[in-house]
């Protein structure tokens, strides 16, 4: 009698459904994606939301009106009209104190970002010729308040020096128009490129929106792969990868129109200036991110595995993109290892485009990089999907 051979899959494993094609997977990856609820929350649902409200507190763009001290020591017509105009600019809310102690427990208290000390004998130093200074203490510690205090002081300090020097032009004779122009030799103008507001909302949200897009995406793509693990229903031909990958992109791609194309426009943000570039880096960022979600969810093959540890990598990314810092003053191993995340080219890659105009040809090396990863992903999501696969024995 021959020996008996069967196959049978090897232990603790389920039968495995047929392999499905491209148009057949991307439509039940709609399917799927819809009738979870947990998957069009994290999808659809949060990056709207995001939309919606992370741009909310960045509403007035620039800080104004930020609550300073000063301490007047000279008492003197001067120092008077200094005090006068700092409490006369729009980036400073002053107030009087009597003392340079009373001033630094105000900072301590968190009543006031930063103090000016306007040194006894100013004028008289000041009409004689002589070196004079005045002191502007800030509160380091919070460095877009620290700016301004700086700033709104040193305009104020500066259109009085002025004023000065034109009056001892003026008593040494100078024909007062003459000496007003000569007072600033050189004048300096200051013309803000690409966010002439100078809003602090309208520099980070759009290099955040790339984040959020990326994060929403790799979580539910993940989830949803480790859920077809959980239920054995992982395996498909590499058309019916594609299909899935696909299908992702697709939802997360209209969803990056809506920032582009709705969410910028509401919050006055700039925004269009290459809208067709845009559009091709969405077309060639979702992809990439959707593939390494796939990656990411297989690799994992748990559900809450994917949220438990994605959750916590938005910040790193962002801080390493060179968005935030300058990526050249990274650690030399943070600046090899950002280039396997898709935001590093992603991040200048949007803003350089949608934000300052630039055209295809200008970013090429964001587009590179960006194919080369989704290249990469795709390789080793085949790898896994290979190593993955049901294997079987033969029994004799």
């Amino acid at each position: 009698m021959p020996p008996l051979s069967t196959n049978h899959n090897a232990k603790g494993a389920q039968p495995q459904p047929p392999a499905q094609g491209f148009f057949a997977s991307f439509f039940q990856t709609l399917t799927d994606v819809f009738t979870d609820k947990g998957i069009v929350l994290m999808l659809i649902v949060a990056p709207i939301i995001y939309g919606f409200f992370y741009p909310w507190p960045y509403s007035s763009e620039v800080v104004n009106h930020v609550p300073v001290g000063i301490v007047d020591k000279d008492n003197s017509d001067l120092s008077r009209t200094i005090v006068r105009y700092a409490s006369a600019s729009p980036q400073l809310d002053t107030r009087r104190f009597l003392d340079e102690q009373s001033a630094k427990e105000a900072i301590w208290a968190d009543e006031i970002a930063g103090y000016m000390v306007i040194p006894s004998g100013l004028e008289q130093n000041v009409l004689s010729g002589k070196a004079a200074s005045v002191s502007v203490l800030g509160n380091g510690g919070y460095f877009l308040l620290n700016k301004n205090v700086q700033m709104g002081f040193l305009k104020a300090v500066s259109t009085v020096s002025a004023g000065v020097k034109i009056k001892k032009s003026v008593a040494q004779g100078a024909y007062a128009p003459t000496a007003a122009q000569n007072a600033q030799a050189v004048p300096l103008q200051i013309v803000p490129l690409y966010n002439q507001t100078e809003g602090y909302g309208a520099y980070v949200v759009p290099a955040v929106s790339i984040i959020i897009l990326q994060q929403t995406l790799l979580m539910a793509t993940a989830m949803l792969i480790g859920t077809w693990y959980e239920q054995r229903r992982h395996q498909t031909s590499i058309s019916g990868w594609l299909g899935r990958i696909t299908a992702l992109s697709t939802l997360s791609f209209l969803i990056g129109c809506f920032y582009y194309g709705w969410a910028f426009e509401l919050h006055h943000y700039p925004r269009g200036q290459n809208m067709l570039g845009s559009l091709l880096f969405l077309l060639l960022f979702c992809p990439a991110v959707a593939t390494l979600g796939c990656l990411l969810g297989l690799w994992f093959r748990q559900r809450e595995r994917s949220m438990q540890i994605l959750i916590f990598s938005s910040l790193p990314m962002f801080f390493v993109s060179g968005y935030p810092w300058p990526a050249d003053q990274l650690p030399t191993f943070l600046q090899i290892v950002r280039w396997f995340i898709p935001t590093t080219p992603a991040i200048n890659t949007s803003v350089q485009l949608n934000q300052m105009g630039a055209s295809i040809s200008q970013v090429a090396t964001g587009f590179y990089a960006l194919a080369a990863l989704w290249a990469l992903y795709f390789a080793l999501l085949m790898w896994l999907r290979w190593y993955n696969a049901p294997k079987r024995r033969q029994i004799s």
